[in-house]
């Protein structure tokens, strides 16, 4: 491996390297588990709540927690993508050796493959759905509707606006750190 010019890695800059490669990998499996944990956290935490708590507003504290989980998995899926972009940058040369981060980058969604969606915005949001259900078969008045179904129509809006963040994410990431290169004087 050589730096973003060419010349071979100092011994601290290794170390930099293999640890930053560990932490993709870390979290990206930090990611996964924190999803699945959570997700089974959030279905006990809904099914003891919809029988103990009898009240539409029942909904929001398992809602809340399914929350929590997203902008874990959120986090954890941008520092990803940072620590990636910043090797990109900082560490792949043009000189022809293999670039994983160039070549993840630029494969992109090729047509008929299959789509992965790193945020799990699809579950979490039939996840909101179905913690919803309980606070909807109790017959809530309208205020409660509102109230309840507005917590749940808000999360379904930060799931989109993660998920349209996310998609812009790489770009905008990349070139700031061609800027900070740049403005270091580092650059190719």
């Amino acid at each position: 491996m050589s730096a973003h010019d060419g010349t071979p890695l100092t011994p601290r800059e290794q170390v930099e390297y293999t640890a930053l490669r560990a932490t993709i990998r870390e979290r990206g499996t930090a990611r996964v588990c924190i999803f699945v944990g959570g997700l089974v956290g959030w279905g006990a935490l809904a099914t003891t709540t919809a029988a103990v708590a009898p009240a539409p507003v029942g909904s929001l504290l398992p809602l809340g927690v399914l929350a929590g989980v997203f902008e874990g998995v959120f986090a954890l899926h941008t520092g990803v993508e940072r620590v990636g972009r910043y090797l990109q940058v900082f560490y792949e040369t043009q000189s022809g050796e293999r670039r994983w981060e160039h070549a993840a980058m630029a494969f992109g969604r090729p047509a008929g493959a299959s789509t992965l969606d790193p945020l799990f915005t699809a579950i979490f949001l039939v996840a909101a759905l179905l913690n919803l259900v309980p606070a909807l078969v109790l017959g809530p008045t309208s205020s409660e509707l509102i109230f309840v179904g507005g917590a749940h129509a808000l999360f379904a809006v930060r799931l989109a606006a993660a998920r349209s963040a996310a998609r812009k994410q790489r770009a905008i990431d990349l070139a700031r750190f061609r800027e900070l290169r740049d403005r270091e004087g580092l650059a190719d």
